[in-house]
């Protein structure tokens, strides 16, 4: 059994075709941060039928079992990565969406103390810092 459909099973999801294509899908690097318009017409592309109605049922499915993360970036469109990553925040651009992962200890040792600070324990949480791309290589940046 690969490592997906053990996923699927540990989710309590059925083993089916569309679920183990779309987790195929998204354990692909460049697949992170991706909208389930972009990942419908990814599985278009390899000849994979399956109707966009059912990629948003399969990434909530994914969502709600732990699999996958969603992410609201300012574009208004939820994308989804990979929840097995480690801890990380995010920059986004808001001219072409690109989005950024990073780490910095001293961000995580300041929002523990502030939580302390106010009588908080922790849970998660998530940060998103939006900009604008200052080089060549933004996609829309003479839009």
């Amino acid at each position: 059994m690969t490592d997906g459909n053990q996923a699927l099973k540990k989710a309590g999801l059925k083993i089916t075709l569309p679920r183990v294509k779309i987790l195929e899908l998204m354990q692909e690097p460049e697949n992170q941060h991706i909208s389930a318009e972009d990942l419908y017409k990814k599985l278009l592309e390899i000849g994979e039928e399956i109707g966009l109605a059912t990629v948003y049922r399969v990434l909530n499915q994914f969502d709600d079992a732990g699999i996958l993360n969603r992410h609201h970036f300012e574009s208004g469109k939820a994308v989804f990565e990979m929840s097995t990553q480690q801890h990380h925040d995010h920059l986004v651009c808001l001219t072409c969406d690109k989005v950024i992962e990073f780490s910095d200890d001293v961000i995580e040792r300041r929002q523990d103390e502030i939580a302390m600070r106010h009588n908080i324990k922790l849970t998660h949480h998530s940060l998103y810092l939006y900009g604008h791309c200052t080089n060549d290589t933004c996609d829309h940046a003479d839009e």
